[in-house]
């Protein structure tokens, strides 16, 4: 933990290093380029070797630039000399912040996979049928939890991370209570919808809290640790609550979802903070501060700060418009329609599972809702899996290439990771495929399930870093559309998959999912290696 401290890391100028020293004799000056922002103009290269860096700024800009405290990596942005400035936050703050949303992150897929546990007791609650309720609620909800945060990120750009996290997820708790005592099909419906648009302002808001704390030789171990949090909490809940519809009313388990959010309101009201700094403005603060700390605390936290700020920060038509301008660019484009899938199929998996459980034979196995429970900690303990792998290849994959390119790292370094993720998930979906159509043991369908997890998680993180490399003005949008892609990947398949399984089989079904994945990397991925630098030099913005 030793290397985190007042430390981070960005990209370089759309103008080679090399070509400005040259430019120079004796090589660049300070006054070339602002070395605050100097990340943003060259998407997606970063110089990280000091010795290297000497080389390609010169040594008068080497001499005043900050490193980590090993010494072995500068550190980009060049931290302020204000310690109010997020980047020089103790470790145990800025973990502490990482670990709250990360709690937070949770919330969205834990609330939405709840309907995962009760899907029989809603039937029977509401006189219908399990397809019904999938399709009305679970289905429904996935889907708004994208678009949710595309509204999220347009806010935050412009009132800061801290209060659209707090309201946001203040409203969230409204409705998930909404649908612990819904009367009706329709008012749960109408609940579990609003909640999902709501509450998913954590899954966007993570990549910016990371980015603002913490440097680009963490950002992938810290991402890990957040995206593990989202990745996880579909199966939570499903695990956790499955055991107690068995036994109580379904009610009881959407009230202590309830609880759950209002812990996690309660942590972001007293304990987070806001990690946005407005570091390109001459006076970072500009607006004077209350006296009393608990109303500059309430004034921050309800946005009126934010508000105050607005008139500094990006325009509406700028934040409004931000992810359509990114969206058609080719690199990111490519990279969302794989993630899509990869995700998506895997969304799939936790929504029809259920039924595939549950179901008699020949459609399932026929588990009882103890049996479909216990099943859900098969993906828990595989994420958690992923995420001690992940961790630890991602920060390999990055030294190894930082070494054999001069002390230089490039953004598509980060995409040899889903070489090792993609047989997995191609070994993963046979399996399970296999485990289900034929009713192998249920060791072949947690082997299954367990390994097309471990490959979702290590592959979902390498996105998420290959694309906020490309784009580092733009971690906001950058993680919204992630998020749409997931989403709208997934939110489908519960519609197709149980009855294409049912009519020709699940190893078909799977195999063809899996084939999709693997058509798609081999489409993308080696051409964004080959072509990656052309592309972030011509459409990155």
């Amino acid at each position: 933990m030793s290397d985190e401290k007042n430390s981070s890391v960005h990209s370089v100028d759309s103008k080679s290093e090399k070509q400005i020293a040259a430019e120079q004799p004796g090589g660049a000056t300070e006054s070339q380029f602002d070395l605050l922002s100097y990340h943003e103009h060259n998407a997606g290269r970063l110089v990280v070797d000091p010795e290297e860096a000497k080389i390609e700024f010169g040594e008068a800009v080497a001499k005043k630039l900050k490193l980590s405290p090993d010494g072995t990596k500068v550190l980009w942005p060049q931290p302020t000399d204000d310690p109010e400035d997020p980047m020089n936050w103790s470790d145990s703050t800025k973990n502490f912040q990482l670990l709250i949303i990360t709690l937070a992150a949770i919330i969205p897929d834990f609330d939405s996979g709840t309907g995962i546990a009760d899907i029989f007791a809603l039937a029977t609650q509401f006189n219908t049928t399990t397809g019904e309720i999938n399709d009305l609620t679970s289905n429904w909800s996935i889907f708004l939890l994208g678009w949710g945060g595309i509204f999220a990120v347009m806010l935050m750009r412009r009132y800061g991370r801290l209060p659209v996290l707090w309201w946001s997820q203040v409203f969230a708790l409204g409705w998930m209570i909404g649908c612990t005592f819904a009367p009706t099909l329709k008012v749960f419906t109408a609940m579990r919808c609003l909640n999902g648009f709501f509450a998913t302002c954590p899954q966007v808001t993570g990549l910016y809290v990371v980015t603002d704390l913490f440097p680009f030789h963490l950002q992938a171990r810290k991402l890990n640790i957040w995206t593990m949090g989202f990745i996880i909490s579909p199966f939570l809940s499903p695990f956790v609550f499955g055991f107690i519809v068995a036994r109580i009313n379904w009610r009881w388990t959407y009230g202590i979802a309830s609880i759950y959010g209002l812990i996690v309101v309660v942590l972001i009201t007293f304990f987070m903070k806001e990690t946005m700094y407005d570091r390109k403005l001459p006076n970072p603060k500009p607006i004077p501060r209350p006296r009393s700390r608990v109303l500059a605390r309430v004034q921050t936290l309800l946005g009126v700060t934010g508000a105050r700020m607005a008139k500094y920060r990006a325009g509406w038509t700028e934040v409004i418009l931000a992810c359509l301008n990114l969206v058609w660019r080719p690199h990111l484009l490519g990279i969302l329609w794989f993630e899509a899938m990869v995700f998506g199929f895997s969304i799939g998996i936790n929504t029809t599972n259920a039924v595939f459980l549950g179901s008699p034979p020949p459609v399932g196995f026929g588990f009882s809702q103890f049996g479909i429970a216990g099943a859900y900690g098969t993906p828990i303990v595989a994420v958690l899996i992923g995420e001690i792998l992940g961790r630890y290849f991602n920060d390999w994959v990055m030294n190894f290439c930082i070494r054999r390119n001069n002390g230089v790292f490039i953004a598509e370094f980060r995409l040899w990771t889903c070489y090792i993720a993609m047989p997995l998930y191609l070994c993963g979906f046979l399996t399970l495929g296999g485990a289900v159509q034929n009713h192998l043991s249920v060791g072949a369908l947690v082997m299954g399930w367990g390994i097309a997890e471990v490959a979702v998680m290590i592959n979902t993180t390498a996105v998420y870093a290959y694309c906020n490399d490309c784009f580092p003005r733009h971690q906001g949008e950058i993680s919204a559309l992630i998020n749409l892609a997931r989403t709208l990947g997934g939110f489908s398949v519960a519609f197709f998959q149980v009855p294409w399984a049912t009519k020709n089989g699940a190893l078909q079904t799977f195999g063809v999912e899996a084939a999709v994945v693997l058509a798609l990397f081999f489409l993308i991925v080696p051409v964004l290696q080959v072509k990656g630098q052309y592309l972030r030099d011509r459409f990155s913005s």
